[in-house]
């Protein structure tokens, strides 16, 4: 990211960029900002007026390489570039030779800006970016960088936040960028009238995520304590969550829990194991406790019933709302140490 900021800064842009990753809020953020640098004034005309007109967007898995490369071929309209983004093309899983090929010798007035989710390193595309242009990967933040970040916005709103009540905030956001943006907008304003952000202030305003429910479902079930979680099974349904969607949580909540207490047993430590879990480093220690309320032999069953459900739903064997229900249940119901 600093590439990029180095690269607007100077004005020495390379002709092709792309950015992938996870991280789709700084993923968007440094789109917008390189478009409009690339896309500034240019040859004497404003932005209105030429940059318009010598940008283009493409969007999704239909776009045709042919007419893109045309239009990089077309001299831009009294400026020195032409712009063109293309996001979410899928270029760099599937085959695009024609589109690979012409990166390779792209008009040295035409601009590429790719942005996409995933990308495949040993494809044509990746290659041809790699040797003449730059990627940035743009990857979950560590809790870290993304308590630094809240701490920024918090001080130049004259709040301040205990390390406690961060865990909290950031407990119930989790790490995507976008939502803990959106959730600390509705925070600083409703603490409008305070200088210290206050636990009771985060369990009044930060809306949970799906996870969380899914965390507190497996704890329930852990529990033997049916009624909650089938009660918090019931929320997920009120709020739209698909019965399959829910499942796949669970049991990605079960295995989340087997790779765990496997990697606590082998002495990794908690950054290592937050990295192998795919978790950010603040969750491995809630979830080393709920695991230790499962026996290795329940945390296999769970996953491999999981399956097994998923499969009779998508045979038609089973409706998939009770599917769900039928392993909350059974598992609730039964679990023993």
């Amino acid at each position: 990211m600093k590439t990029i900021d180095e690269d607007i800064k100077t004005g020495n842009f390379k002709q092709i960029y792309l950015f992938y990753g996870e991280e789709g809020y700084l993923k968007k953020q440094y789109r917008d900002k390189l478009k409009a640098a690339l896309c500034a004034e240019e040859g004497g005309m404003s932005m209105g007026a030429g940059s318009d007109m010598n940008f283009s967007a493409f969007e999704g898995k239909d776009i045709n390489p042919k007419e893109v490369i045309d239009l990089a071929e077309t001299l831009p309209f009294f400026a020195d570039r032409r712009v063109i983004l293309i996001e979410n093309s899928g270029f760099f899983k599937n085959a695009c030779d024609d589109l690979a090929d012409y990166l390779t010798q792209v008009a040295p007035t035409t601009f590429f800006l790719f942005v996409e989710e995933e990308v495949d390193k040993r494809s044509k595309m990746y290659k041809a970016v790699k040797k003449d242009g730059k990627i940035v990967e743009f990857a979950t933040q560590t809790e870290e960088l993304l308590t630094r970040w809240i701490l920024s916005r918090l001080k130049k709103e004259g709040k301040n936040i205990t390390g406690n009540v961060m865990q909290l905030f950031l407990s119930k956001t989790g790490t995507d960028m976008g939502n803990i943006d959106r959730e600390l907008e509705k925070l600083i304003c409703y603490t409008l009238e305070k200088n210290v952000i206050e636990a009771e202030d985060v369990e009044a305003i930060a809306t949970e995520q799906t996870t969380n429910k899914i965390f507190d479902m497996v704890n329930a079930i852990a529990e033997h304590n049916q009624r909650k979680a089938l009660d918090l099974y019931y929320d997920l349904l009120t709020l739209k969550e698909p019965p399959m969607r829910i499942m796949y949580l669970i049991s990605r909540q079960f295995q989340i829990l087997l790779n765990i207490r496997d990697m606590a047993s082998k002495g990794l430590d908690q950054q290592t194991m937050a990295q192998k879990a795919g978790i950010p480093p603040f969750a491995v220690k809630r979830n080393l406790t709920q695991a230790k309320g499962f026996t290795l032999e329940q945390l296999k069953g769970a996953i491999r019933e999981g399956v097994e459900l998923e499969e009779a739903v998508k045979t038609g064997q089973m409706n998939d709302q009770m599917a769900v229900e039928l392993f909350i249940m059974r598992y609730s119901a039964s679990m023993r140490k």
